[in-house]
């Protein structure tokens, strides 16, 4: 029995390959499409709440852009920290920033939505970028970004920021989300155009405005956790054209700043973005676990002389070469260090154990708080 979950191992183990493989070829990065002179007007909206950690380096990047027609609207969202008297003292220096207090959360609406409902009736832009107060932008972002957008069609574009990473918390799980983000078919997309297929990052969403009104806006996933991914499918399933690309050149992002926030964050949203029924969800994690800790628990017991009955070491150290250079794969795509590739066991367990924290406060209905709020209502995805 054990030599026939080994071979299986290894099969799934070949798709992967070949699914990153495919995502390494066909991802383009931002800057690699066609530029164009025209400057349509973009509105950049950010919505903030207690980022006085990030807010000013955030803001200051966006406010020295290589592009000339823009506006940059904040959202002051009950900050409680000091993020409202950064943003009175930038408003001073930079005149054009527009920075607007947000109205008290509405009810049936989680912050975040309800902050970016707020910011999208402020923007004036025939574009409408939403990008996180944790994020800072290359001065080409912009006009790349816009290039790419007319060079494809998109009614959307979006990506992956290179995620910054210090503490060992971060090293450990964050680049999960590089390796997860790269086994996921993207390529996919552009010949499917299913929105099972489309997926966006929150941290960086450039819409078309009259896409973004024609799907709804916030308002359409008012309620939902993983907003990005439900707009992302919901544009597609109305027959606008979602484009993914590579921004980890042009975006940055330090998500999260300890190993706690890292599991907070993650268990927020780790359940709603597969959007599964409970048992399909932790079969995955199931399956995700014997794929990459299998070949590493049984090898490990072999060697100390505690061998399972049909063990075959050498399709052990396979499926082990094979898993370090998947994570080594997506480690290089997203612009992360590749020598993180080998502790991508204790990422994989970290990982399952946060699935199943995530899926725990799902159906439990646990009370869940973040940056101050209550998640009382954690919404679902769009099929």
């Amino acid at each position: 029995m054990i030599s026939s979950l080994q071979s299986g191992v290894l099969e799934f183990l070949c798709v992967l390959v070949l699914i990153a493989l495919g995502n390494l070829l066909t991802l383009r990065r931002l800057g690699g499409y066609p530029q164009t002179l025209s400057e349509p007007f973009i509105s950049i909206l950010v919505p903030a709440r207690n980022e006085e950690r990030n807010i000013e380096a955030c803001i200051r990047s966006l406010l020295s852009q290589d592009y000339a027609n823009l506006e940059v609207i904040v959202l002051n969202d009950e900050s409680t920290d000091r993020s409202g008297e950064i943003l009175e003292r930038l408003g001073q220096e930079y005149p054009h920033l527009k920075v607007i207090e947000g109205q008290p959360l509405a009810a049936g609406w989680l912050g975040k939505n309800w902050a970016c409902a707020q910011l999208a009736e402020a923007a004036r832009g025939d574009y409408l970028l939403f990008t996180d107060a944790d994020t800072q932008h290359h001065p080409l972002t912009i006009r790349e970004a816009v290039g790419a957008m007319l060079a494809t069609g998109a009614a959307l574009l979006s990506g992956l920021p290179r995620q910054e990473m210090k503490t060992w918390g971060e090293l450990v799980t964050l680049p999960g989300l590089a390796w997860a983000t790269f086994l996921f078919p993207l390529w996919a997309s552009r010949y499917l155009p299913l929105p099972f297929f489309s997926i966006a990052i929150g941290q960086f969403m450039l819409f078309r405005r009259d896409a973004y009104l024609a799907i709804g806006g916030h308002a359409a996933v008012r309620s939902n956790v993983v907003e990005d991914f439900a707009l992302a499918r919901r544009a597609t399933r109305l027959g606008w054209r979602v484009v993914f690309c590579d921004i980890s050149r042009r975006v940055s992002c330090r998500m999260y700043q300890s190993f706690n926030e890292v599991i907070d964050g993650m268990t927020k949203n780790l359940f709603g973005v597969f959007n599964l029924p409970l048992p399909i969800f932790l079969l995955i994690w199931l399956w995700l676990l014997i794929v990459f800790i299998l070949p590493v628990a049984g090898l490990t017991l072999y060697l100390l002389g505690w061998a399972m009955p049909g063990f075959s070491p050498t399709l052990a150290i396979i499926a082990i070469l094979i898993s370090v250079f998947l994570w080594g794969v997506s480690d290089w795509g997203f612009h992360l260090p590749v020598t993180l590739a080998v502790f991508y066991p204790f990422s994989v367990m970290v990982l399952v154990m946060i699935a199943g924290r995530s899926a725990w406060f799902h159906y439990s209905k646990r009370s869940m708080s973040w940056k101050g709020r209550e998640l009382t209502d954690r919404g679902k995805m769009d099929p």
